[in-house]
């Protein structure tokens, strides 16, 4: 279920971009994907880090940044990591909660927080320790020319996004 005003909208839309992008995709790269694992952990200074899409707890969680307080410490208890990057709701923010480092890193392709542009977080390490700051960027003209002349059957609404971000 979509978390965003016009849910079954945007629902249908994420259906017709689904369906397009399986028809799209060649066996071997579906296969590369599913070998992918939905949870990495990895070392950053003296600092575990934990990138995951929606939550530890679940791939398609909504992390919001006006979740209860309660909500984050709870996630934080049982995180095991000191830097939790995740996405999902396409709005970045950092903040920390239960000596949790939570950074939503936005997202590149379809932001949600108002700026066109592409955002992503930036982890940096300094004497041991994690800094997390998101930055954006422009859309390459590359992927706009390919946006102005969609592949037959795609959803033509994401092309426009992209072009809005040029």
């Amino acid at each position: 279920m979509c978390a965003y005003p016009d849910a079954a909208r945007a629902g249908a839309q994420a259906q017709l971009s689904v369906d397009w992008t399986l028809e799209h995709t060649s066996r071997a790269s579906k296969d590369f994907m599913r070998q992918l694992p939905f949870d990495l952990r990895f070392q950053l200074g003296e600092q575990r880090v934990r990138l995951v899409h929606g939550s530890p707890r679940k791939v398609n969680e909504y992390l919001f940044e006006d979740k209860p307080a309660k909500t984050f410490e709870r996630i934080a208890a049982g995180a095991d990591c000191d830097v939790l990057v995740f996405g999902h709701t396409h709005k970045p923010w950092i903040h920390e909660y239960g000596g949790v480092l939570f950074v939503n890193c936005g997202s590149v392709g379809k932001p949600k927080d108002g700026d066109v542009r592409g955002g992503f977080a930036v982890l940096d390490e300094s004497d041991g320790h994690v800094e997390a700051r998101i930055e954006a960027i422009r859309i390459r003209r590359r992927v706009c020319r390919r946006a102005r002349s969609p592949p037959p059957g795609s959803p033509s609404e994401y092309a426009e996004k992209l072009l809005v971000a040029a």
